[in-house]
């Protein structure tokens, strides 16, 4: 399986590495948010590998929604656990849930168009920042502390009018920005297509926690320096 190498599984429980989580983010998703660094003070392993995960072991379903409610640490052992209607759940050892999801609609469990969805959603997924993110700050007079920088996954959803089978894309479909004090919520459309045809639409939910004042050479600072950190991964 593709994800292989970004855990390891004993004893029925699967464990994400803090070096497997961010190889993922950088190299699966183009992801540099840096709480997916090994060495982050608030490191924790990217939604979208528990996302992945899922439609690897569970399939991909017509209408999905993925709720995160906690940010899974280095090492934490995880079960995915199905229950009566078809919901899942990922709950760590002592019964904690990180990831709820319900799904349904048809379902299909080949590994080629798993793979194909999935691929086509995270390399979307991670082009949060700065692509679309910040824009949105900057129209909205606002940006997150460039010094701790916290921007959680809180929620994804789709609905598909038919399984993809090739030719899957996944585009961009505009977002807006709920400011909430000192804290933003981030909306980030996007609709897929399959041979030039719409194939369905989906949002996910950004939050966006330590907002101050927009300081525009501040944030260029700190964009320079993001996409520094990934050419200089890219070219290692």
């Amino acid at each position: 399986m593709f994800l292989d190498e970004f855990y390891t599984q004993a004893d029925g429980w699967l464990r994400i590495g803090a070096q497997q989580a961010s190889r993922f983010a950088k190299r699966m998703a183009g992801d540099y948010n840096p709480i997916h660094d090994p060495d982050a003070r608030r490191f924790c392993v990217p939604g979208d590998l528990l996302f992945a995960l899922v439609l690897a072991r569970h399939g991909l379903a017509q209408r999905m929604t993925f709720h995160f409610r906690g940010m899974v640490g280095d090492g934490v052992p995880l079960k995915f656990v199905l229950g009566e209607s078809g919901e899942l759940s990922v709950v760590d050892d002592a019964g904690k849930e990180y990831l709820y999801v319900e799904r349904s609609g048809e379902i299909t469990h080949d590994p080629a168009v798993v793979e194909r969805f999935t691929r086509r959603y995270i390399a979307f997924s991670g082009r949060n920042f700065p692509h679309y993110l910040k824009p949105l700050m900057e129209d909205s007079g606002v940006m997150f502390n460039p010094q701790r920088p916290l921007v959680i996954y809180d929620s994804m959803g789709f609905r598909l009018d038919a399984l993809p089978s090739e030719g899957l894309e996944v585009a961009f479909d505009g977002a807006s920005f709920d400011i909430q004090g000192k804290r933003g919520e981030a909306r980030l459309a996007f609709r897929m297509s399959a041979g030039g045809q719409p194939l369905g639409t989906g949002a996910k939910k950004l939050v966006v926690s330590g907002l101050q004042p927009y300081d525009a050479e501040v944030m260029d600072s700190f964009v320079e320096t993001f996409s520094r950190r990934k050419a200089e991964y890219e070219a290692s």
